[in-house]
């Protein structure tokens, strides 16, 4: 039996207690938040779990070993430093820290300690995303050209961080995890309408190697909600509608071929290719439960979490550059990571 507190009742904290309370041989023993209506709301539901004010009643139990943070993510750094110290394993919500320096210190913890911690990155455990990785892997799609993203809402508005460090995580997550690696560099640019320095709508420009580009829209300030991705290769273009509960995924057969010889301009043409369109079956189990169960079997196999604190660093490198590209007028940032990593990728 694995025993589990909780750091957050608040948005996101009741879906991971929900998952965690419904594992078997998982039991989850103490919430913690500072607003008592929460943790009272979440008694309510739960009534053998324990509640409490005070986060150290987690820290301090000696029964619990692991520890789940769903806080504001300038808390982060401080709620799993203090759980990994206590030699308990860490399930972080994304992003890990908003300092680089601080997950550099929580990676090295971990696995100096040999304890597991993984970042919540949720959408690389969807049916959906590992269907698009299966389909990459396989060369069905072909060579890929690009991805473009577009992720937009109206709100929520966060009060420590912007729209790219709270939106962008989940696609860069995503493009990183189908391609088996990471950017090589970034542009980006950034606005405020809303509130003075806090920038609510963005765009990202990643560049990976063998000359694939990413495109990202995030935005807090949109009318619709949307969520989709478009994967083009060289064979086949895909699709991604997270909205859609039916039909996530279509693979389009459509292509663009260049005749290979001619011999004038006048003869040169393209010849396009107009398939059929491929809607696969996917599995319907929830993304959050997947990542829950995948964060047990981590612990008790000791093996490395599809979404590990270096998965998440990697992540963070992305995003402080972008910033850093948005502060320097767009320009183009090349990615550095640290000496952490023996393989950037």
């Amino acid at each position: 039996m694995l025993t589990i507190g909780i750091i957050g009742c608040g948005y996101w904290g009741p879906n991971l207690i929900r998952n965690f309370f419904n594992l078997e041989d998982v039991r989850v023993k103490i919430c913690s938040d500072l607003l008592e209506k929460r943790l009272n709301h979440m008694k309510h539901i739960y009534p053998t779990t324990e509640i409490s004010k005070d986060y150290k009643d987690i820290m301090n139990d000696p029964e619990i070993d692991a520890v789940v943070v769903a806080t504001p993510v300038s808390t982060h750094f401080r709620f799993a430093e203090e759980a990994l110290n206590a030699g308990k394993h860490v399930f972080c919500e994304k992003p890990l820290t908003d300092k680089i320096e601080d997950g550099i210190k929580l990676v090295k913890l971990a696995e100096r300690k040999g304890l597991t911690l993984l970042v919540g990155h949720t959408f690389v455990y969807t049916a959906a995303v590992n269907k698009i990785k299966e389909l990459i892997d396989s060369g069905e799609l072909g060579e890929i050209y690009y991805i473009a993203s577009s992720r937009l809402n109206l709100g929520l508005f966060q009060k420590d961080i912007n729209v790219i460090w709270d939106l962008a995580p989940h696609d860069i997550s995503i493009m990183n995890y189908v391609l088996g690696s990471v950017p090589i560099a970034v542009s980006s640019s950034g606005f405020s309408y809303i509130r003075s320095g806090i920038e609510d709508v963005g765009f990202l420009t990643l560049r990976y190697p063998d000359s694939i580009i990413a495109n990202l829209h995030v935005s807090w300030l949109n009318p619709n909600k949307i969520r989709t991705t478009t994967v083009v290769g060289s064979k086949k273009m895909l699709v991604y509608d997270d909205i859609s509960s039916l039909e996530k995924i279509r693979i389009y057969d459509k292509g663009v071929d260049v005749i290979p010889h001619y011999d004038t301009f006048g003869e040169f043409h393209l010849s396009y290719r107009y398939g059929d369109i491929d809607i696969p079956k996917l599995a319907d189990a929830e993304p959050l439960k997947v990542e829950c169960q995948h964060f047990v079997d981590c612990i008790n196999k000791k093996a490395v979490p599809r979404s590990s604190g270096r998965d998440g660093l990697k992540v963070m490198l992305v995003l402080d550059s972008a910033g850093k590209s948005i502060r320097q007028g767009n320009k183009e940032i090349k990615i550095e990571y640290p000496d952490l990593f023996d393989d950037p990728a």
